[in-house]
């Protein structure tokens, strides 16, 4: 699934809908998670507005990679260990905390941030 967009906060829950309709039984709040961890950090750090691309895709091994491309190079994520009264500083923590593994691709005309997800466990 890939999705073009301009980077608003009334975007966000359509987006998170958008990956759990694609993702279908194997959609994971994760997932969801990422996603909105990734767009938000454009909002906040790119700006309002900022077109991006949001990618999600499934690898072989069950794995669900998340990308979000923005026109903007420079604006990296940064993990913070933030206080416990700070108001802000904790999406890529949480990101941290729930994928396997994340990262940023710089190119000349921006940088996708890519994360990606554990299967879910089969249920019982």
């Amino acid at each position: 699934m890939t999705v073009r967009l301009l980077a608003v906060p009334k975007e966000v829950p359509l987006l998170r809908r958008a990956v759990r309709e694609h993702l279908g039984a194997g959609a994971s709040s994760e997932v969801e998670l990422c996603v909105s961890e990734l767009v938000g950090n454009v909002i906040r750090h790119v700006g309002e507005g900022t077109p991006v691309t949001v990618h999600v895709g499934r690898a072989g091994d069950g794995r669900t990679r998340v990308e979000v491309t923005d026109p903007d190079p420079r604006a990296l994520p940064v993990l913070l260990r933030a206080a416990a009264d700070d108001e802000n500083g904790r999406g890529i923590a949480l990101l941290d905390a729930v994928a396997l593994r994340w990262g940023v691709r710089q190119g000349a005309a921006g940088k996708t941030v890519w994360c990606e997800v554990a299967a879910e466990p089969a249920t019982p």
